[in-house]
């Protein structure tokens, strides 16, 4: 029976998702169904559109902020929907404060020290499992390699479209900074500056889009990207 003070955080791998609940209302049911019959209240609920291979996680870090302010304990609908490798789970883990972290799939593992060490075990062996198969898979066509077998190259089919990739590279720009502009536009709201905006954002563990530490110009970059140029030049 759940008790006490709970943030949840989703998260679904693409926009469409997202837009159509496809995979989001499944996590908002296990969630409510874990809680379910416990004097619990859900305080907060955190969306992330992100790849699960991905470790930027605006989203992510401002659920786990909440969580050390409040006390609360983080809430996962499954495991998978969080992290598939052991040393970014045990940050996360980590970084939920004193509460911990609870999975929905895994109601058998304890929120606290117990919890974290049965959860970076079982990371543990997913990321071995992982590392043996693409060992398996590099020493398959390092074999063909040998036996004359032709690797990658082109083969006939399309070519690379130069200016499709640097429009691709600019959308997922965009995506990146629609993710984190909303929560850097509410601390410039609070009077930070831009200086002050990278500490914080660099402090609550959120990574550029390139995964390094924030200065004043990427955030006033991602302010810049829909027609906020003007506001952060006020920084």
């Amino acid at each position: 029976m759940a008790e006490g003070r709970f943030v949840a955080y989703y998260r679904v791998s693409t926009a469409q998702q997202g837009r159509s609940g496809l995979g989001l209302d499944a996590q908002r049911e296990a969630v409510r169904a874990f809680l379910n019959g416990g004097a619990w209240t859900l305080a907060a609920e955190f969306v992330e559109v992100e790849s699960g291979k991905a470790n930027d996680r605006p989203q992510l870090a401002a659920a786990l902020a909440e969580c050390r302010l409040t006390g609360a304990t983080l809430v996962v609908a499954k495991l998978d929907r969080l992290a598939r490798n052991a040393r970014f789970l045990l940050d996360v883990v980590e970084g939920a404060g004193a509460a911990g972290v609870v999975f929905c799939d895994l109601p058998s593992i304890p929120a606290g020290p117990v919890g974290r060490f049965m959860l970076t075990q079982m990371a543990a062996v997913a990321e071995l499992e992982a590392g043996l198969i693409s060992q398996r898979t590099k020493a398959a066509l390092a074999a063909a390699k040998d036996r004359g077998v032709t690797l990658g190259g082109w083969r006939g089919g399309p070519k690379v479209d130069a200016a499709a990739g640097r429009a691709a590279l600019q959308d997922r720009a965009d995506a990146f900074a629609a993710r984190v502009r909303p929560m850097a536009a509410e601390l410039r709201d609070r009077g930070l500056s831009l200086r002050e905006i990278a500490a914080e954002l660099t402090t609550r563990g959120v990574r550029t889009a390139r995964g390094g530490q924030w200065t004043a110009a990427a955030v006033r970059s991602v302010l810049g990207r829909g027609g906020e140029a003007a506001a952060a030049a006020e920084g």
